[in-house]
C-alpha cells in the first residue's frame, strides 16, 4: 500500500513490464514515481520490488512506443519525457540472435540489443575472430525471400542446424534449440564437455573450413536473376548509428553477416598469431636495415633515370552511344604513369594521338581465357564523371605486363618498382588458373564418373548457356588447376577472382534523379558511383569518390546531394531503400579510405558516425 506522502507532490502510477531469463515467465510492477526521479532510481526501485536473487546488471529499460532505450541512468524521467501512459520493459541488453555466417552456417550468440550495430558487430567480429569488423555489417532479408525461404526449406534441412555459441568463442550444437546456459560443462579430469546433449566443436565456424553445402542446399539459396533483385537486397542493411531494438529485430531473429564494404584493408594469408607477430618483427628489421643504409629501397629504384618503358602494338576502343566496339591498331608507349598511342611505330617521334593519364583511375579486367580474349577497361576521372577506354591485348604475356603497369600507375607507382614483378607474375598465375587445361603432369578429370548437379555451383546464366556436361567439364578442369595449391594459397586465389569479376562490390540501388521523370540505378562502389540505365543495364556515368566535395541529405523530401569538383552536382531520391542506407554507404567508403597501416587497430569510431550518421 502506498502511504498519504507517496500520493503526494504530484506523484503519479508507471507500469513497468519486467523480463526474465529465457523461459522464465516475466512480470508486470505499478511503480509510484515523480518526475524528477532518474532512471537509475527507478531501476533500484524496481529491484527492491521483484526481490529475485539474480543479476540484474545487464537489463535496462527499453521504451516501446518511442522505440528508444533510456540508457542514461542519470536523467530523469522528465527529461526523458516518461509519462503515466508509458508502458516500459525491463529486460536483458544481450539478447539471443541467430546470424547466419557466408559459409550458410548459423550461429546463435548473445548480442547486445541496446548498443548500435556498429559496436554490436564489432562485438560479434570479437567473438568469431575475425579482423576488419568495420568493412562488415547486418543484412535483413527482405519479406518475400524469408517467405519463399521457409516454403523451399525440407523438414531435414541444414539451415535447421544452429551452432550456439558464448561471446568468449565456445560453440556447441543445437537443431534449433536455445540452452539457458551458452557455456557447456566439462568434466573435471579429461577436460571435454560432460553434457551429452551438446557437441563441443572445438573451432570457431569462420576460421574452420567447413564442408561444402548439399547440392540440393545450394539449389534452394535464392539468386537474384535482375539489378532490381539485387536492390531489393541491399535495401536491407540495418543502420549502423542505431541499436537492433530501434530498428525492430527482436529475440532470436536470423540476420546475415556480410562483408558489406569491399574494401579490404591489409589483405594477406597472415593471421593473428605468434607467426604474425614474427612477420611483422622481420619486416620492422628489414625495413629498419633500410633506413640505416641510407634510403628506401623503393624510393632508390624510383631514382633510376632510366625508367622502365613498355612498347607494343595493342588495339584501343572509346565507346560511344549506339555503336559496336570497332577496335583499332595503335603503338602505345607506356612510361612513367602515362600511356601515349600513336598511328604507327614510325610516328612515335611526333606528337602522340593521345595521352592517357592514369594516375588516379581505375584498372578493370576485361578478360575471357578460353576465347583468348585479353582486354583492360580503364576508367579515368574526368570533370563530367570518368572516361571510359578500352585496350585489347594479343596474349596472356602481353596483357599481365600492360596490366601490372596500370595497376601501379594508377596508385601513382612507375614500372621502376620492385612490386611491378610481382604483379605480374600474379596476373600470370592467375590467368593459369581460369585455363581449361590441366597443368602439366595432371591427367584430365573423368566427367562421366562424377556425380555433380553443376548448374548449382553457377549463375542461373551460366545453367542456361551450357549443358551440364560441358558444366561439370569446365567445374572439374578450374578444379584441377588449383587442386595442389595450399588452403590459404586456394582463398586468395577466390578472393583474386572474386575481386576480377566485373560487378565486384557494386551494389545497386533504385533512385530517381533530379529532373528525370523515370527510376534509374546506381550502383555504389568502393570508390565510385555509377549511375545505370534501368531498361538497357548500360553505364551512363559514373563519379569518383575523390572527386566529391561534400554531401547532404535533405531528410525531409529524402533527397541525397552530392556535390564533385569543377562544379559539378547531382541530387536523387531513393526509391528502393531508405536514402540513409545510402549516404551510409558514401560515408562508411570515405570513412575506411582513411584507414592506414600506421594506425593501431583502434577505429576511430566517432569519426565513422559522423560521416554516416542521420539528422539525429
Amino acid at each position: 500500500m502506498a502511504t498519504a506522502a507517496e500520493y503526494g507532490h504530484n506523484s503519479w502510477e508507471l507500469s513497468v513490464q519486467v523480463d526474465q531469463r529465457e523461459g522464465d515467465e516475466g512480470m508486470k510492477f505499478k511503480l509510484r514515481v515523480k518526475g524528477d526521479l532518474h532512471v537509475g532510481g527507478l531501476m533500484l526501485k524496481l529491484v527492491e520490488k521483484i526481490k529475485a536473487p539474480q543479476d540484474w546488471s545487464d537489463h535496462a529499460i527499453w521504451w516501446e512506443k518511442r522505440s528508444c532505450w533510456l540508457l542514461k541512468t542519470h536523467w530523469t524521467l522528465d527529461k526523458y519525457g516518461v509519462q503515466a501512459d508509458a508502458d516500459l520493459r525491463y529486460t536483458p541488453q544481450h539478447k539471443p540472435l541467430c546470424i547466419q555466417l557466408p559459409n550458410m552456417k548459423t550461429i546463435r550468440l548473445p548480442v547486445s540489443f541496446s548498443c548500435v550495430v556498429f559496436k554490436a558487430v564489432a562485438e560479434i567480429c570479437k567473438a568469431l575472430n575475425i579482423r576488419r569488423s568495420e568493412e562488415l555489417s547486418l543484412l535483413k532479408l527482405p519479406d518475400d525471400q524469408k517467405k519463399k525461404k521457409k516454403k523451399d526449406k525440407g523438414p531435414e534441412s541444414v539451415f535447421d542446424e544452429i551452432l550456439n555459441m558464448d561471446m568468449a568463442g565456445g560453440i556447441y550444437c543445437s537443431l534449433g534449440l536455445y540452452s539457458k546456459t551458452m557455456t557447456p560443462t566439462y568434466d573435471p579430469d579429461s577436460g571435454s564437455p560432460a553434457s551429452s546433449t551438446s557437441l563441443w566443436f572445438g573451432e570457431n565456424p569462420v576460421t574452420a573450413c567447413q564442408p561444402n553445402l548439399p547440392q540440393e542446399e545450394l539449389a534452394k539459396l535464392f539468386k537474384p536473376l535482375t539489378m532490381e533483385d539485387k536492390a531489393a537486397i541491399n535495401a536491407g542493411w540495418l543502420d549502423s548509428s542505431r541499436s537492433l531494438m530501434e530498428q525492430g529485430i527482436q529475440e532470436n531473429d536470423r540476420l546475415l553477416l556480410r562483408f558489406k564494404y569491399h574494401c579490404f584493408f591489409d589483405l594477406n594469408p597472415k593471421v593473428k598469431c605468434l607467426n604474425h607477430k614474427i612477420d611483422e618483427v622481420e619486416a620492422a628489421l628489414s625495413n629498419l636495415e633500410s633506413t640505416l643504409e641510407g634510403r628506401n629501397a623503393d624510393k632508390i629504384l624510383e631514382d633510376i633515370t632510366d625508367i622502365p618503358k613498355l612498347e607494343d602494338t595493342l588495339k584501343l576502343f572509346r565507346p560511344k552511344r549506339l555503336t559496336l566496339k570497332p577496335y583499332k591498331e595503335y603503338w602505345f608507349v607506356f612510361r612513367d604513369t602515362t600511356i601515349s598511342y600513336y598511328k604507327n611505330k614510325e610516328s612515335a617521334n611526333k606528337e602522340p594521338i593521345e595521352q592517357l593519364h592514369l594516375r588516379g583511375c581505375e584498372v578493370i579486367p576485361d578478360v575471357n581465357v578460353t576465347e583468348k580474349k585479353f582486354g583492360l577497361k580503364l576508367l579515368m576521372p574526368a570533370a563530367d564523371g570518368m572516361n571510359e577506354v578500352y585496350i585489347r591485348c594479343d596474349n596472356e604475356t602481353q596483357y599481365a605486363k600492360w596490366k601490372a603497369a596500370c595497376i601501379l600507375a594508377s596508385k601513382g607507382k612507375t614500372m621502376a618498382y620492385s612490386s611491378y614483378r610481382t604483379e605480374v607474375k600474379n596476373i600470370q598465375s592467375f590467368l593459369q588458373m581460369k585455363s581449361l587445361a590441366p597443368p602439366p603432369g595432371q591427367a584430365a578429370p573423368d566427367v562421366e564418373s562424377m556425380e555433380m548437379k553443376a548448374e548449382c555451383f553457377v549463375s542461373p546464366r551460366y545453367a542456361r548457356k551450357y549443358k551440364t556436361k560441358q558444366l561439370t567439364t569446365r567445374i572439374l578442369e578450374a578444379l584441377h588447376n588449383i587442386s595442389q595449391l595450399s588452403l590459404m594459397e586456394a582463398k586468395m586465389r577466390f578472393i583474386q577472382a572474386w575481386q576480377s569479376l566485373p560487378e565486384f562490390g557494386i551494389k545497386y540501388y533504385i533512385v530517381r534523379f533530379r529532373g528525370s521523370k523515370k527510376d534509374e540505378l546506381l550502383g555504389i562502389s568502393y570508390n565510385r558511383l555509377i549511375r545505370i540505365d534501368m531498361s538497357t543495364g548500360l553505364l551512363v556515368t559514373t563519379w569518383r569518390f575523390s572527386n566529391i566535395k561534400q554531401w547532404n541529405v535533405n531528410w525531409e523530401i529524402k533527397q541525397v546531394t552530392i556535390e564533385f569538383d569543377q562544379s559539378v552536382s547531382i541530387a536523387f531520391s531513393c526509391q528502393s531503400c531508405d536514402c540513409k542506407v545510402v549516404h551510409e554507404y558514401i560515408g562508411g567508403y570515405i570513412f575506411l579510405s582513411t584507414r592506414s597501416k600506421d594506425q593501431n587497430e583502434t577505429l576511430d569510431e566517432e569519426l565513422f558516425h559522423k560521416l554516416t550518421g542521420g539528422q539525429d
